[in-house]
Parts: C-alpha cells; structure tokens; sequence
C-alpha cells in the first residue's frame, strides 16, 4: 500500500485542475522525461536587479520547481505564494531541489512582491512572456470553479478589491503582467 502511494505521488499532473466534468486536454507544453527545447532555455530572465540570467542556466545544474504565476496582482498568485514561503529552506536542501517562481512584469515588482508575501526563495520575471508563450501557457480569463483549494483563502470579489488597491497605492501603477496569462508548475533538472 506504501509503495502504491510513493509511485501516486511521483505521477506528474499532466492535464489543468479543473472543476468542470470534462477533462481538460492535455498540455502542449514538455512533459515527463522530455528535454526541454533549446530554444526555451536560451531564453532570458530578469532577476531583481534586472540582470538576465539564462533560464535553462536555473536548472542546468540543480534540480528545481518552477512555478509560473499568473501576474504579481493576481491575489491568487499572491496566496499561493505566500503558502510556498513558508516552505523551509532546509528542507528544499534536504530534498536536494530548489524553488523558484517566475512571474511576468517587470523586475521592479520583484522586491515588493517577495515583501508581501514573506517569499524568500528564488524569483525572476520573463517581461515579455516569451517562455510562457515558448511552454504553451494559455492566456485567457475563466471564472468557473475549480475545488476549493487550501492555498486560497479569499473569495473572487474581495480577492479583486484588494489586487485593484495594489495595484492603484502602488508605487508603480500598472498591471504588473498581462492579468489573462495563465500560469503552470514545471520540475525541472538533471535526471
């Protein structure tokens, strides 16, 4: 029974989470034991400081979750966040993987982002989407009910009002993103 629940639990989610009856269609994106196109880890991010980094440079070497969020307003994106800051580091470095989160505003947004959140791992943007578009991350907006999740802790309208006011008392007024880019969770790294 053990063994039947470690193999359950290495069995990668393949398909979006959804709470419509219709299964959702598999993703276009890499999947399971597929290199990662060259193209796609050529690709840039920006770090805080707004210098590129090679996106296949996070993982050529390390195994790591990265986690594509949605856009730094999204209160969503921000809960989920804040869940995975609380993830100690020790115990990522016992695992042997790290954590990074990619999100796709400018890099100005990262220091107040991690600041909100508490979030104190790895984090960079990819401003244009480009390895967004690269992995096949949907874009579009679909209010349909997806379960209840331990990592959202607000409802849709309170959840819009408070990404609205950061996003109006921020000190950069803008989206911070393209607020239909939907995000994903990659593992990603030498075998």
């Amino acid at each position: 029974m053990l063994g039947a629940m470690a193999d359950l639990a290495l069995a990668p989610v393949t398909r979006q989470v959804s709470g419509r009856a219709a299964p959702a269609a598999a993703p276009s994106g890499p999947e399971r034991g597929q290199p990662l196109a060259a193209t796609v880890a050529e690709l840039s991010v920006l770090d805080a400081s707004g210098r590129q980094v090679p996106f296949g440079a996070l993982f050529r070497e390390r195994r790591v979750i990265v986690v594509f969020v949605r856009h730094f307003l999204c209160y969503i994106c921000k809960e989920y966040v804040e869940d995975l800051a609380k993830i100690p580091k020790s115990f990522l470095q016992e695992a042997n993987v790290t954590l990074i989160v990619i999100g796709q505003s400018s890099y100005h947004h990262i220091e107040p982002f991690c600041k909100l959140t508490g979030y104190s791992h790895e984090i960079y943007v990819d401003p244009e989407r480009e390895i967004y578009k690269k992995l096949g991350m949907k874009r579009g907006e679909e209010i349909a009910p997806s379960g209840k999740s331990p990592h959202i802790k607000s409802n849709v309208l309170s959840g819009s009002i408070q990404s609205l006011w950061r996003a109006v008392t921020g000190p950069l007024f803008d989206f911070q993103g393209d607020p239909a880019q939907q995000g994903g969770t990659l593992i990603l790294g030498p075998g």
